[in-house]
């Protein structure tokens, strides 16, 4: 037998060395040509991503236009507001208000309610039992066109399990007690049935918008079109698919979801915020 050259040698015993922890594992085809490397495991993701839980949310198409359409149900799921952090801050968006909590006891999250400048509420805001802003039942300032101030306008409140949605003028004619959570906006979209008295039946104002109406059984049902939407295109949906006596818009142009099943995080500037979490979640706690 020939007797190895020192090169060959020092080269066999590289081949057999082992590669530094952490470092790409290099490999070459007999033909000389490289082999896509092996890496080490990627760093995960912080930011929320899907969970192995099914999802509150289905995607739905409606007059040709995309929507997702998810429930809470009051024997699954509870339903809170958040608007600011500890140190009084508000979120600004989902993805503030996101990384500030677990995502696992999160059925979803969505944008709920008008604001102003300074991302507080507008109008009618309650929070844990705490009522922090009260109704405004004022006219739009000059030159304002924020449709919250087409009247008539509304709220979507609740305690426990029992969630609604009425008009302002409704709810102050009728509501003695304080929710546990309420937020103001508008416009009403369905008011007994009927849609808003002002909303045509395709006007030429479209955006990607958001609302939320209660069923008859107690449903709370949140819409948010994914593509430009007339407001009486999403009024009808909840008139005619989901027949919700009452539903509320609850923003435009603005509107966001967050969907921690499915991986959903929408990027928008938002006031306050409508919490939806999962009720063994929370009994756990």
């Amino acid at each position: 037998m020939k007797r190895l050259g020192l090169a060959v040698i020092i080269t066999m015993l590289a081949a057999c060395s082992e590669q530094p922890a952490g470092e790409p594992v290099m490999r070459a085809r007999l033909d000389g040509k490289p082999i896509a490397a092996a890496t080490a495991a990627p760093k995960p993701d912080p930011s929320p991503s899907a969970s192995e839980a099914p999802s509150a949310c289905r995607q739905v198409v409606f007059e040709d236009v995309p929507l997702t359409h998810c429930i809470a149900d009051p024997a699954q799921h509870r339903i809170a507001m958040a608007n600011a952090a500890a140190d009084g801050q508000p979120f600004g968006s989902l993805a503030a208000f996101a990384a500030s909590t677990d995502a696992a006891t999160i059925a979803f999250a969505m944008n709920g309610g008008a604001f102003g400048d300074d991302l507080k509420a507008l109008g009618y805001y309650v929070e844990g039992g705490e009522r922090l802003s009260e109704f405004n039942r004022g006219d739009a300032p000059e030159g304002n066109t924020n449709n919250f101030f087409m009247k008539p306008n509304g709220a979507f409140f609740g305690s426990g399990g029992t969630w609604r949605v009425l008009s302002t003028d409704a709810f102050y004619a009728t509501v003695s007690d304080r929710p546990q959570f309420g937020t103001q906006s508008g416009p009403m979209l369905v008011i007994g049935g009927k849609l808003h008295p002002e909303i045509q039946d395709n006007g030429p104002s479209r955006a990607v918008r958001n609302g939320v109406g209660v069923d008859a059984k107690g449903l709370a049902h949140f819409v948010i079109s994914d593509a430009p939407v007339s407001f009486g295109q999403l009024a009808r949906f909840f008139r005619d698919e989901l027949k919700t006596p009452h539903a509320l818009s609850l923003d435009s142009k603005v509107s966001a979801l967050w969907d921690p099943a499915r991986g959903r995080l929408d990027k928008a500037r938002n006031g306050p915020i409508i919490v939806v979490t999962k009720r063994e979640k929370a009994n756990a706690e």
